[in-house]
This record gives structure tokens, C-alpha cells and sequence, in this order.
């Protein structure tokens, strides 16, 4: 079973003050995906972002962070517009997937998992299980939830690759980004940031730059933060651009790719 994450940004454009689907990545990527499963039968889960749905709202409202019981009423409307704005996105992403005939169903996190202190709390993951087995490929995605001390907050896509990865076990996992993989800094707006083809510790964390400024959800540093964990399972996984022609379908098929690998061992 493979679980593969494409970045927000590489589905919209997560800079925009508006909510902006990048049509054209979008049908690209969903026609790899197809290509690949055309070619033999693979168990998959996509996990996507919310780019430029989901994070705007998410800011405006400040969700995640402590609040008066006074402000709830407020909180409340920012956790349904954010619901619903990633909703959005998703239904954006399923139809192109359904359109290339690829077997997609959504499981929306906000049904059916909840949080303590931004972090996912046990949850059954039958649903991802039974689908699978049916042939079906399950579709989640950044989204909002109840957190146990904090009331609301977001849940990162990046962290639902954690949480499944981590109780699933899978054969691979791959993040699908707007970068070829690790830089020491943003390689879009630093000539000299150098490649990393293989991370293994927090040690140079401290160099990384964050992405975007509207990013709520810990940018690169986030990824690896979490991948890291999965590394302490034994569980490898791989980083890299979505944006190149034919990445989604070579990393799929096994064939190499420029990427970073996350990895504890030497």
C-alpha cells in the first residue's frame, strides 16, 4: 500500500488571497496517478493540502490558538468557513481523479477524527482499510477539528500521513511538493540553497526556511518534523516535486527520481 501526499501548493496557488485551483497540475497529476495504476494494481491513499482554500481562512480566524469563551461564537464561524473551503478543494480534486476514472472516495478528517493539543487522538481507521480492500482509493485531506484543550485547530496533511503511515503501515510514502525535495533554504529565492538527497536528524533544522507566509501548518520544517517520526518507525519516505512532468507516475513505478529521502538510518 502506498500513501502519497500532494502538496497544496502544487493544487492551487497557495500565495492568493483567493481560492484558486490549479486546473492544469491538477489533470496532470491525476493522469499519472491513472497511468500508474494502469500499468498494475496498487493500494493507494492520497492525502492533499489546502493551499490557498484553507489556509486564509485558517489565519484569519486564528484557529488553533487559545480563546475566550466569549469568542467561540466567532471561532465557530471561522471553523465552518475553513470546513468548507477545504470541502471545496476536495471536490475539486475527486472530480478530476473521477473524470480520469480512478476509484476515489472522500473521508473528510473533520467526520470522524479529533485532536488534543493540535496532535490526532486514537481514532479507527477501518473505514481506509474496508474502502481499500473494495478497490476503491481513499481521499483525505488538511481539514479543521475538535481539539480536546484548544476547542478547534488544524490538522495538517502532513500530520494525517503521520497518523496513517504510522497505524497502517504502508510499503511507501511519498510527499508530492512545489520543491525537488530538502533545501537549507528556499531554493525559489536562494540560488546558493543547497540539495539535500537524504535527511536523518533535526540537527540543521535551524537552517531551513518556513514556506509561504500564509502556511499555518509548519511548512518544510513540519514535514520533516513528522516524516522524522515515521523514520524512528522504520518507515522511510520520500520528498519530491510534484510540479515536474511524469515525478508522480516514475515515483509510483519505482523508477528514480530527484527526491529526499527521510530516513534514520546511514
Amino acid at each position: 500500500m502506498i500513501i502519497l501526499k500532494i502538496g497544496g501548493s502544487s493544487l492551487t496557488n497557495k500565495d492568493s488571497s483567493e481560492s484558486e485551483v490549479n486546473f492544469e497540475s491538477l489533470e496532470r497529476i491525476a493522469l499519472e496517478i491513472k497511468s500508474s495504476l494502469d500499468n498494475g494494481p496498487k493500494q493507494l491513499i492520497i492525502v492533499h493540502g489546502a493551499g490557498s482554500f484553507g489556509h486564509p481562512p485558517a489565519k484569519k480566524y486564528k484557529i488553533g490558538e487559545a480563546f475566550d469563551e466569549s469568542e467561540y461564537p466567532q471561532k465557530r464561524i471561522g471553523f465552518c468557513e475553513t470546513q468548507n473551503a477545504v470541502k471545496k478543494l476536495n471536490m475539486h480534486v475527486c472530480e478530476a481523479f473521477i473524470k480520469q476514472g480512478l476509484p476515489v472516495v472522500a473521508i473528510p478528517a473533520s467526520s470522524f477524527m479529533t485532536a488534543k493539543d493540535k496532535r490526532i487522538n486514537p481514532c479507527s481507521l477501518d473505514a481506509f482499510t474496508r474502502y481499500l480492500n473494495e478497490g476503491f482509493i481513499p481521499v483525505i485531506y488538511g481539514d479543521v477539528v475538535l481539539d480536546d484543550d484548544l476547542g478547534i485547530c488544524v490538522i495538517s496533511g502532513d500530520q494525517l500521513i503521520q497518523y496513517l503511515a504510522r497505524n497502517l503501515t504502508p510499503d511507501k510514502v511519498i510527499l508530492g511538493t512545489d520543491v525537488d525535495g530538502v533545501y537549507n533554504k528556499n531554493p525559489k529565492t536562494h540560488d546558493d540553497a543547497i540539495f539535500f538527497d537524504k535527511f536523518s536528524s533535526l540537527e540543521d533544522l535551524d537552517t531551513l526556511e518556513g514556506t509561504t507566509n500564509i502556511d499555518v501548518t509548519g511548512g518544510m520544517v513540519g514535514k520533516i518534523k513528522e516524516l522524522l517520526y515515521l523514520a524512528d518507525l522504520g518507515i522511510e519516505s520520500m520528498i519530491i516535486n510534484a510540479e515536474v512532468e511524469n515525478n508522480i507516475f516514475k515515483v509510483l513505478e519505482d523508477e528514480d527520481v530527484k527526491g529526499t529521502v527521510i530516513s534514520r538510518g546511514n
